[in-house]
């Protein structure tokens, strides 16, 4: 257990001064032409993932209204049709 830490400290001992080494100018670190690419990419397929979902909700919305409309169209004529029956009984 003691060999794992030793181990550890020196290996963390060399990154500390391996970053303490590394000097650059932190204005001239840019992702350049490929980052603004992917960057564009992703919001493009953002934005387009967000209308299809727009589109899909809405037609499913759409659809229930519709369903909802055919089913009191249904009532309403089953009502008729056993208040036409009902008076059409003779007495």
């Amino acid at each position: 257990m003691n060999a794992l830490a030793s181990a550890m400290a020196t290996g963390l001992g060399a990154l500390l001064r391996a970053s303490e080494e590394a000097e650059f100018d932190p204005n001239s670190v840019t992702p350049g032409v490929v980052g603004f690419v992917i960057t564009f990419l992703v919001a493009v397929a953002t934005v387009l993932i967000v209308i299809d979902m727009n589109r899909r909700v809405r037609r499913t919305r759409y659809r229930e209204e519709i369903r909802e409309k055919l089913a009191a169209e249904q009532t309403a004529v089953q009502t008729a049709e056993q208040t036409a029956d009902e008076s059409s009984k003779p007495e």
